[in-house]
């Protein structure tokens, strides 16, 4: 359509039905189709109809001849629904690609949802909203509150994917700077369980004593203590004499560390730190983060469980294990969050044209 268009609207012999040009949608040297606009008059409004009119050409130029059986007489609902399948179909049609497409009606700034789901509609904007020129659009765009709640989710879950990937990257790219996995496990602590929240951004328990992490545990508040080793140290070693692993050199050290931390963090902070009066611990538990299990046989993982169960207040974990758990997190996740969709075969017979 060209930028500046020209309707020209009659009135019909009655006076209460006006009417236009007929649009041609299709024209063949024998016929033609062509869409007839109507607009019938109400005494508070004027609604569109038409007639999708299909026309046999005669001996004349300009004779054609209208093939009632192939004709469609559409009322104002009609018309409508006919406008909107259109106008949503050739949204689709910009795209290249086949799949499900999401449309969503906007009704005077809200977003109307209709039969979706809110965490479908989230699922499928995830990706739109970490687009840094629409996600600033939003500002002050009235949502609904469950929408808002969905989208925080999907986007919370877009970031825990993400992050476990990063996680996943640098363990393969075996990468063993320390810091590098402090501040993943700053920005992600969520991956050593549903049992914390967010960490803490207080590491000084004591003059001379700062921790990796501090968190928070959901039920009570009270702190418990991460302590982050490289993954390149050995976690356990093989005692040939009497037929059993024991803790490496390196993790006895960051467990005789991480007791002193647990002593002196339960008598710091019993009512909490004293700059700190929020956060309180209250006979502190530790987890210690050290070296990798990838490769590991049954034996090594059975070995660490049970060197696990005999200790006292503290867990030692591997990066490895860290990563399955983060993964499990997600998975927890997007199975309880997850529309089904059935998948159909698709064959060449079954297109209805």
């Amino acid at each position: 359509m060209e930028s500046l268009d020209t309707v020209l609207r009659r009135s019909a012999k009655s006076g209460r039905v006006s009417y236009a040009d007929p649009a041609i949608l299709h024209e063949s040297s024998k016929s033609r189709v062509s869409f007839v606009p109507y607009f019938i008059r109400h005494s508070d409004h004027t609604e569109l109809a038409g007639l999708i009119a299909t026309e046999r050409k005669g001996k004349a130029p300009l004779d054609f001849m209208v093939v009632e059986k192939k004709s469609v007489s559409l009322n104002a609902e009609s018309t409508r629904r006919l406008l909107f399948a259109l106008q949503k179909h050739l949204k689709v049609a910009e795209s290249a690609e086949d799949g499900a497409y999401l449309l969503i009606k906007v009704d005077e700034g809200t977003a109307v949802l209709g039969s979706h789901e809110p965490a479908e509609v989230a699922r499928a904007l995830s990706k739109v909203l970490s687009e840094p020129t629409i996600a600033k659009h939003l500002e002050g765009v009235e949502l609904s509150s469950e929408l808002v709640s969905a989208f925080r989710g999907a986007i919370r879950l877009k970031e825990m994917v993400a992050a476990v990937s990063a996680l996943r990257a640098r363990l393969d790219a075996n990468e063993t700077n320390e810091q590098v996995y402090q501040r993943w496990c700053e920005e992600h602590s969520w991956a050593f369980g549903n049992a914390y929240v967010v960490r803490d951004d207080v590491r000084n328990i004591a003059a001379g004593d700062r921790i990796d992490l501090l968190l928070p545990t959901v039920i009570g508040g009270f702190r418990d203590i991460v302590e982050l080793k490289r993954p390149n140290m050995p976690v356990l070693v093989w005692d040939k004499a009497h037929r059993n692993f024991y803790f490496s050199s390196d993790l006895s050290i960051a467990i005789g560390q991480v007791h002193r931390y647990l002593d002196v963090l339960h008598e710091e902070a019993a009512k909490g730190l004293r700059d700190h009066p929020e956060i309180v611990a209250y006979h502190p538990r530790a987890i210690v983060v050290i070296g990798r299990s990838a490769n590991w046989q049954e034996d090594q993982l059975r070995a660490l469980h049970g060197l696990n169960r005999r200790l006292n207040g503290i867990t030692v974990m591997t990066y490895d294990q860290l990563l399955n758990q983060g993964e499990r997190l997600v998975h927890m996740i997007q199975r309880d969050d997850t529309v089904e969709i059935q998948r159909v075969e698709e064959f060449d017979d079954d297109i209805p044209f």
